[in-house]
């Protein structure tokens, strides 16, 4: 099996290849054959670009951008609707991030021992069901899945194996190159009737050996999709803007694994005295082990690094995680008065971060998060479902420079 890299280089330069690559594709096209999955092996109408968006080596404002400049935006409507779903998840994450603390609790559960090794068989490829397995052992080499898939797999998973959805959830984010908190969980949450409450999806025989051109036709899945119940989420917090201000001072910059081109996001002329780029701390995150996530994950952020260093012409240091020696270092050894950090979606990152800022303010220094305009205006309108959101974003893309 070739390697996952090969395919995704996790490079800045590689996602914008990619992006001119599928362009010409983006339009009617994409919207008629985006639900089949041929197969890693096989023509895919999909863009491929949700690892580097994940990390934002290519940003959302620029993939929908140069698909708009070639695409009327009727016919790139559904294309556009994707990359949207992206954001969508975010800002509904963020502000309900019970969710987030709900899916921690659920995937450490202790577990039977019966349980366990029906959980290791899903994951290894070996329950019997066709199809299916192929699917495990597929996002495992290849660090992808086609989106149809994911939806597929989850649904057999809950539904078929009877199994927690919370370490489906947590198998995806282990091994997918675009795992995201926010999209994974949420994705997940809806196939089990817990995002949209009594809303499932069922994964059948026909529709799986239709949308995959025959290739697999599994048997003995579950004819019915019961929901799973939780108790009423609290009502969700409403987001306050997030501006870099001129502040006196001496400032130092540290970049996350959720947001690798920092150089887009910041004002024009400014300049920390350093930057610092680092990943979570927690064992359990996105990215742990050697696997192609983590692998993927940390090339990319050696790429960020070189960019930083070049665009705001500073020292730039990679530390193996946030909370560590690495950012208390360059913070005392560059004076700085504090930390500036875009805002980290709800998930491991973002968790980590909370841990740094209380070693920071035990050291006097204070952290400061910034939101990337596109986050700015587009996550405070996920207050409800998707279409609602859909139904506001064009105020705020064309307030983005967008030609919608």
């Amino acid at each position: 099996m070739p390697d996952p890299l090969d395919r995704f280089p996790p490079t800045r330069a590689a996602g914008l290849r990619r992006l001119a690559d599928f362009v010409p594709h983006a339009g009617e096209t994409y919207g008629m054959e985006r639900n089949t999955d041929a197969g890693p092996e096989g023509q895919q109408a999909v863009s491929g670009l949700s690892p580097w968006l994940r990390h934002r080596l290519v940003t959302e404002h620029e993939v929908i951008a140069s698909v708009l400049e070639h695409h009327d935006p009727h016919a790139a409507r559904r294309f556009v609707q994707e990359v949207l779903w992206r954001t969508y998840w975010k800002g509904w994450l963020q502000m309900n991030p019970e969710v987030w603390t709900r899916f921690l609790t659920e995937r450490d559960v202790p577990l039977s021992s019966d349980l366990a090794r029906a959980v290791a068989a899903a994951e290894a490829g070996a329950t019997g069901i066709e199809g299916f397995d192929h699917w495990a052992q597929e996002l495992v080499q290849t660090g992808n899945l086609h989106n149809h898939a994911r939806m597929w797999f989850a649904s057999i998973w809950i539904f078929t194996l009877g199994l927690p959805w919370a370490l489906g959830a947590e198998f995806f984010l282990r091994h997918l190159l675009d795992g995201d908190p926010a999209s994974n969980t949420l994705s997940w949450r809806w196939v089990a009737g817990l995002q949209t409450v009594g809303k499932t999806y069922l994964a059948t025989t026909g529709n799986i050996e239709r949308f995959t051109n025959g290739r697999f036709r599994p048997q003995g899945l579950a004819t019915r999709a019961l929901p799973l119940v939780e108790a009423p989420l609290p009502v969700a917090k409403p987001l306050a803007p997030l501006k870099l201000s001129p502040s006196p001072g001496r400032s130092l910059l540290l970049v996350t694994g959720e947001d690798l081109s920092p150089e887009s996001a910041l004002p024009a002329g400014w300049r920390p005295e350093a930057v610092v780029i680092a990943v979570s701390g927690d064992p359990q995150s996105p990215w742990p082990g050697g696997g192609a996530a983590a692998r993927f994950a940390a090339a990319a952020l050696e790429d960020a690094a070189t960019r930083c260093a070049a665009h705001f012409d500073r020292p730039c240091v990679v530390a193996s995680s946030l909370v560590s020696d690495a950012v208390l270092k360059m913070a005392r050894d560059t004076q700085t008065d504090r930390v500036i950090v875009l805002e980290a979606p709800v998930g491991p990152v973002a968790d980590a971060v909370v841990q740094l800022e209380t070693v920071l303010m035990g050291q006097g220094i204070a952290l400061t998060r910034v939101r990337r305009s596109w986050d700015d205006r587009l996550w405070p309108l996920a207050t409800k479902g998707f279409f609602k959101f859909k139904e506001r974003a064009p105020a705020a893309l064309i307030a983005e420079g967008l030609r919608i």
